[in-house]
């Protein structure tokens, strides 16, 4: 048998693995209530973020059941049928780690809110006030303004003037619409918390607005670092579904 190239994996792939392997040892029986998210991370030697990614994964799967205010149980012990998105090539937006990806976006688009304060043409300004709007609109309709929110990153990135950096922003949003980012919103993605986020959306505009690109900076800073601070909530926090 010739052999194959080996991919590297990521940590939250691993970890997952591993949870998965102790369940179907019987190390975790059946319905049996997992150790804490912290004490997962301690017993790993990786961070609580990486943990959290790989539950995720695995309740996607249906191998877990987070449950609210109690936590989270063993729901298969038999490794499940693949996934659309654990048959993904790991490099695919689909696949990358939702914490991971909040990190890289609080050190990329806010220089790319920089950028687009130095450089937007009238055209892009409305555009961004237009994400803006609709962001409120679905808001208003007690939807989870995702439509919006996409429309108004896309518009500062198309304004910064930089197509790589416009491609890095919309592969972003390709991991953004994936199932793992889609599982992690359900828990801690609601209206209070969106009505926040339009307010620091708010914030990024007005900044763009008065061609600051320094405000400008520290806003989009401010607004993704709070975005990563409400899905780094403990789980008892989340609200119930």
């Amino acid at each position: 048998m010739p052999l194959q190239t080996v991919a590297p994996q990521r940590l939250y792939r691993q970890i997952a693995e591993q949870v998965r392997q102790l369940m179907a040892s019987g190390e975790f029986a059946l319905g049996s209530r997992l150790p804490a998210e912290r004490d997962l991370a301690l017993q790993l030697g990786v961070s609580r973020p990486s943990v959290r990614e790989a539950l995720i994964a695995l309740e996607v799967e249906g191998m877990i059941e987070v449950r609210t205010g109690s936590g989270i149980y063993v729901r298969h012990t038999a490794a499940a049928k693949p996934t659309a998105h654990a048959e993904l090539d790991d490099d695919t937006p689909a696949n990358w780690g939702p914490l991971e990806v909040m990190s890289a976006r609080i050190l990329v688009e806010a220089e790319v809110a920089a950028l687009a304060a130095a450089n937007a043409q009238k055209g892009d300004l409305k555009a961004i006030k237009s994400g803006l709007q609709q962001m409120k609109l679905e808001a208003a309709r007690d939807e989870i303004p995702r439509q919006g929110d996409e429309a108004f990153h896309e518009a500062i990135a198309q304004a910064c003037g930089n197509s790589v950096l416009l491609d890095t922003v919309q592969r972003y949003w390709m991991a953004r619409n994936g199932p793992l980012f889609e599982r992690l919103g359900d828990y801690f993605e609601h209206p209070d918390s969106w009505q926040t986020a339009i307010a620091e959306h708010q914030e990024v505009m007005h900044a763009i607005e008065a061609r600051d690109s320094s405000a400008a900076r520290k806003a989009m800073q401010k607004h993704l670092k709070q975005a990563h601070k409400r899905y780094s909530a403990s789980w008892r926090r989340a609200p119930a579904r």
